[in-house]
């Protein structure tokens, strides 16, 4: 299966029923996106990262009470960007979406953040940005240094002056019996970015005679503490329980460490949302492996789409496009 991870097969909108929204602070560097649910649709997650910042994720799990959900939300800010979900639930309550509780509609929005405030000056979306993201939300949107991306940077693990200028991503997979498995992520890992299958640092910690750093040989300086993680959402038309929507959102992940090295460390905060729409029949194996893969393209397309800004140079700036 080739794919231009510049031009990827398509985009997390081609699951029906989903629409994307950004806001964008480009002075400040931050933003947030709205994964918005037309209607509401079966939703698990799985956190795998050492720290986490979340919103309602304990709501996902099997054997919890509401198994749909409204809209997810991604955002920068730390944990002062969870504030943005307010914002959305407002835009969903005023159009009566939500759970019946038998006196008003609750819209559920899960969330989940990334730690951009040491890029532009520290500041982070609030509720009025989560609105303005819903009220955006399309079929068609922008990825690279828009939204929840717009803060993000990878390989941060020589220290974030040395890191790349990463964003956020998407592509999408179809399958047999028309099945299609799409993802978007938010790329803001403390490692480095590789592309598959000869695992070349495409985007990451820059060494100061130039190319980019290997972690296991050249890790020469301890981790940073926070600024780091890679968080998004998996979208597909396949019909899953919220046990398969778990299942799948926990193989995903290997869409992470196929592509970042290294993945999953302390310092990330690695979460992964999955949406089923329920439309088609699918084997639940083939779903995941789907998911790994389109999340593997989507953070691959997050880093060769982002521009350079907040004195970070872009992998296209290191390497040229041309040579990745």
């Amino acid at each position: 299966m080739s794919i231009s991870v510049l031009n990827p097969q398509g985009q997390l909108s081609d699951v029906s029923g989903i629409r994307v929204g950004h806001w964008t602070d480009r002075e400040s560097l931050t933003g947030c996106s709205v994964i918005l649910c037309e209607q509401p649709f079966v939703c698990s997650v799985d956190v795998r990262g050492g720290a986490p910042g979340t919103r309602e994720t304990d709501l996902l799990v099997p054997g919890r009470l509401v198994e749909q959900v409204d809209a997810i939300l991604l955002a920068g800010g730390s944990a002062f960007g969870l504030a943005a979900a307010d914002g959305v639930m407002r835009w969903l309550h005023e159009r009566g979406r939500g759970y019946p509780t038998g006196v008003v509609p609750v819209p559920i929005v899960p969330a989940a953040i990334i730690f951009d405030l040491g890029l532009g000056r520290p500041a982070w979306p609030d509720a009025a940005a989560g609105y303005a993201a819903a009220a955006a939300a399309a079929r068609e949107f922008e990825t690279g240094c828009v939204g929840a991306g717009t803060g993000a940077s990878v390989g941060k693990f020589l220290g974030p002056l040395q890191a790349t200028k990463s964003g956020l991503g998407t592509a999408s997979l179809r399958g047999p019996g028309g099945l299609i498995v799409a993802a978007l992520a938010v790329v803001n890992a403390l490692g480095n970015v590789v592309r598959s299958p000869d695992s070349k640092v495409i985007a990451g910690a820059r060494l100061p005679t130039g190319g980019f750093a290997d972690f296991m040989s050249q890790h020469i300086q301890p981790a940073p503490p926070f600024g780091n993680t890679v968080i998004g959402v998996v979208a597909t038309n396949a019909t899953l329980s919220r046990p398969g929507a778990q299942r799948v959102a926990q193989v995903a992940h290997d869409g992470i460490a196929r592509a970042i090295r290294p993945a999953h460390t302390l310092h990330d905060g690695d979460t992964i949302f999955v949406l089923a729409t329920g439309e088609v029949g699918a084997d639940l194996s083939l779903v995941g492996e789907f998911g790994a893969e389109a999340f593997t393209l989507a953070i691959v397309n997050a880093v060769l789409t982002a521009t350079a800004c907040g004195g970070l140079p872009a992998a296209r700036d290191v390497a040229g496009v041309g040579s990745l």
